[in-house]
C-alpha cells in the first residue's frame, strides 16, 4: 500500500496543480484512484478522493479571493445551490451507473475545444448587457446543473464552470477561474458531506493526498494569477484535449 499511497500523492499533486488553473484536476486523480485501489467500491475510491479535491480547491480560492474581485452576493446563491446539487448528485451515483453520459459529453468537449480555439478573444473580458433577472438565471442554473455534474461525475466540471462564467456572463479567464473555484469548493464539500456520512471515506488515504493536492493547488493558482490569460486560455485547451480523449478512450475503447 506504501507503493500506491505515494502514486496517489503525487497523482493529488498534479491534480490540485491542474485544477487550481483550470479545473479538470480528476482527469488525473479520478483514474489513478481507479486504477491504484481496485479492491475497493467505486463510490468509496470517489468518496476518498474528495477530500484532497476540496483541499487543492480551498487554498487555491484563498489566493484568487486575495487577488480577484469577487460578486459576493450573486456568489452566495450560488454556492448554496451547487451545494445542495452536489449531495443530490454523489446519492445519484451510489444508486446508478453514470457510463451513458460519457457519450454526450464528449461531443460536448469537442465543440468546446473548436469553439476555443477558433474564438481567438475567447475568456477576454467582455462584460455581457444582461438585466439582474438574466444573471440570476444564467448563474443559478449553472450552479444546479454543474453542482449535481460534479456530484455525480466529477472530471471536468471546473472547466465546466469557468466556461459558464466565461460564456453566460463574460468573465475573463482569470476571474472566470476565480468564481468557479469557490463553486468547486461547494460542490466538493457537498459530496464530502454524503460520502462521510455514508462510510465512504478512506481517511488513511485522503488526508496524505490532500496535503499534496493542496500544494499542488497552490502553486497552480499563483502562476495562474502571475501568467494571467493568455496562459489560462492554452492551458484551458490542453485540459479539454485531455478530457475528450480521456472520454474517448471510455466510450470507444474501454468497454470494448
Amino acid at each position: 500500500m506504501t507503493t500506491e499511497l505515494i502514486l496517489l500523492c503525487l497523482a493529488a499533486f498534479a491534480a490540485g496543480f491542474i485544477d487550481a488553473i483550470v479545473g479538470g484536476g480528476g482527469l488525473v486523480q479520478t483514474p489513478a484512484g481507479l486504477i491504484l485501489l481496485p479492491l475497493f467500491p467505486v463510490s468509496t475510491v470517489i468518496g476518498t478522493l474528495k477530500i484532497p479535491a476540496f483541499s487543492g480547491t480551498a487554498l487555491a480560492s484563498v489566493q484568487y479571493v486575495q487577488k480577484v474581485k469577487i460578486n459576493w452576493k450573486l456568489m452566495s446563491i450560488m454556492i448554496l445551490l451547487a451545494f445542495c446539487s452536489a449531495i443530490a448528485g454523489s446519492f445519484l451515483l451510489s444508486k446508478v451507473n453514470n457510463y451513458f453520459m460519457k457519450p454526450l459529453l464528449l461531443v460536448i468537449l469537442v465543440l468546446v475545444a473548436l469553439y476555443t480555439y477558433s474564438k481567438k478573444n475567447f475568456g477576454t473580458h467582455t462584460e455581457k448587457d444582461h438585466s439582474l433577472n438574466q444573471q440570476l438565471i444564467y448563474s443559478l442554473s449553472a450552479s444546479i446543473i454543474l453542482g449535481f455534474y460534479d456530484g455525480f461525475i466529477g472530471p471536468g466540471a471546473g472547466s465546466f464552470l469557468i466556461l459558464a462564467f466565461i460564456t453566460l456572463l463574460g468573465f475573463d479567464f482569470l476571474k472566470a477561474s476565480a468564481h468557479a473555484k469557490l463553486i468547486n469548493l461547494a460542490t466538493n464539500l457537498g459530496s464530502i458531506l454524503f460520502f462521510a456520512i455514508s462510510g465512504r471515506i478512506i481517511f488513511a488515504i485522503a488526508i496524505p493526498m490532500a496535503v499534496c493536492n493542496a500544494a499542488g493547488g497552490s502553486l497552480g493558482a499563483r502562476l495562474a494569477i502571475v501568467k494571467g490569460n493568455r496562459f489560462i486560455r492554452v492551458f484551458f485547451l490542453i485540459i479539454v484535449i485531455g478530457t475528450i480523449l480521456r472520454f474517448a478512450y471510455d466510450v470507444f475503447f474501454k468497454h470494448s
